[in-house]
């Protein structure tokens, strides 16, 4: 089990919704083979908040990479981004 956690990744996006927001997202995703396992998303009061699981492990790029994309493209949907590695996720919340 803990190998299999060092190729997921944990992808959270925040901000004013706007149209495009998944589709980009799952369009970075895909282009780099990342497979999406999991995705929860919800509205708040205008206020769009997406958590997503995905796996890295036929990814075309280095985790690094795959961070610096998917950043570059928050600030291009002026969205929050961040992206962890679900083994540190896992790690910071069992302390």
């Amino acid at each position: 089990m803990e190998n299999r956690s060092e190729n997921k990744i944990i992808i959270t996006v925040s901000g004013v919704d706007r149209i495009g927001i998944v589709a980009k997202v799952a369009n970075i995703l895909a282009e780099n083979q990342i497979n999406i396992e999991d995705i929860k998303q919800t509205i708040m009061q205008d206020y769009f908040v997406m958590f997503l699981l995905g796996d890295i492990s036929k990814a075309k790029k280095s985790f690094k990479e795959i961070k610096e994309c998917l950043q570059k493209a928050g600030e291009e949907l002026q969205m929050e981004i961040w992206v962890q590695k679900k083994q540190i996720f896992d790690n910071m919340h069992n302390i």
